[in-house]
């Protein structure tokens, strides 16, 4: 769809205020874990619920996001979705149990598992011939959401001492984002009332090989990332260092992301095989795992699993983009990827909660990850070669 200069600016910084949105509620559990379990009385095992459970809701949801967009429109479905991202953050002032918080973590999943593949299908809609840089703009705001909620968190509850205000600040990025959406794309969409698909195009693609061994791949990086989300700020801590410190370096393997995923698309146009840039980043994250599980200088290892996870994350968003013929089915793909994808990866925190239990220590955690890499390094070849046979 062809939009004229202003619609596209207005529309860009739409997305970026949006994608701000979608992890605070996440990234900011982590800096504070150690209160939340001792206040509430968790085991990790049940901590880890706290982050896994929005990650299963991306995964969950994500398919009837994409059937309620092509009822109703992108734009008026993420709009909703920043609404429940709000509620749910804005909840957790009023918190005062483990299961209410719980609750608030399922609320705000529901809308982030909506925004994500809907943002890509929103990208391919407005701005097809500008893709890999908007994946990266948008990849961009929303880790600069996440750095934010991982950085000043344990400033946020040491000055306020209490972390339900800590962990509901964030609804101010909701407050935000929720007028600019209304007022920006709503007002100024071509057809917001839904999405023009050709019928022959099926929303998910369940039945395609290709699809499964995408999502397969999504699924792996998924794994690492929000284990790591979770566990990396506990773990440094379990190493000696404090609070601060653990924070800091969850904020460093955050923002490493940054300016990753923005030096993406000028690695691409360098060299174009996406397996290379695949494999590149599986092999950052695994030096990184390795440093750490040495507890060589913690931040050196973080940067060198955000520089993996900064390359993964826009490629795993950019491949179902880069292989549908419209905007109905890169939606309908990414919701499959995203779907699947993100209810194997909301395992990884579990796993590594109950490994934490069952073990007392972390270094079975640190296994566990190096099996996920290699695993998925697999998968990508194959992944790879399939879009390869199939373009050929």
């Amino acid at each position: 769809m062809i939009i004229n200069k202003k619609k596209m600016v207005l529309f860009a910084v739409s997305i970026m205020i949006a994608a701000l949105n979608m992890r605070p509620a996440i990234n900011s559990i982590s800096p504070i874990l150690q209160e939340l379990t001792s206040t509430l009385q968790m085991n990790a095992s049940t901590a880890s619920l706290l982050t896994a459970v929005p990650v299963l809701c991306m995964g969950v949801f994500s398919p009837l996001a994409a059937s309620l967009a092509q009822k109703f429109g992108l734009e008026r479905i993420i709009g909703y979705a920043l609404c429940l991202i709000g509620i749910g953050t804005l909840l957790r002032f009023f918190t005062y149990s483990t299961g209410f918080l719980i609750m608030t973590s399922l609320i705000a999943g529901v809308g982030i598992a909506a925004m994500g593949p809907l943002l890509s299908g929103f990208i391919k809609k407005y701005f097809n011939e500008h893709v890999p840089f908007m994946i990266s703009l948008y990849t961009a705001a929303l880790t600069t959401g996440a750095v934010a909620a991982s950085w000043l968190s344990v400033s946020i509850y040491e000055n306020t001492n209490s972390w339900r205000v800590t962990l509901s600040v964030w609804v101010l990025f909701a407050i935000a984002a929720i007028p600019v959406w209304w007022q920006w794309v709503l007002k100024n969409s071509e057809s917001p009332s839904g999405l023009s698909v050709p019928e022959e195009v099926k929303p998910i693609p369940w039945k395609s090989q290709r699809a499964w061994l995408l999502t397969l791949s999504f699924g792996c990086m998924a794994m690492i990332f929000y284990s790591a989300t979770a566990w990396i700020a506990p773990l440094i801590e379990n190493q000696g260092y404090s609070k601060q410190y653990a924070a800091n370096i969850l904020t460093l393997f955050t923002a490493t992301q940054i300016p990753v995923g923005f030096l993406l698309p000028v690695l691409l146009k360098k060299v174009t095989s996406r397996l290379f840039w695949l494999w590149f980043a599986a092999g950052m994250e695994a030096l990184g795992l390795l440093l750490l599980a040495l507890e060589v200088v913690p931040w050196v290892g973080a940067i060198f699993i955000g520089i993996g996870a900064g390359t993964l994350f826009p490629l795993n968003l950019l491949l179902p983009i880069d292989l549908s013929k419209n905007a109905d089915e890169a939606a309908g793909l990414s919701a499959m990827t995203q779907s699947a994808g993100y209810i194997i990866g909301a395992l990884g925190p579990i796993i590594i909660g109950t490994l934490v239990d069952l073990t007392g220590q972390f270094y079975s955690t640190y296994v566990f990850l190096f099996v996920v890499t290699f695993t998925m390094s697999i998968i990508q070849w194959f992944a790879m070669r399939s879009v390869s046979r199939n373009r050929g």
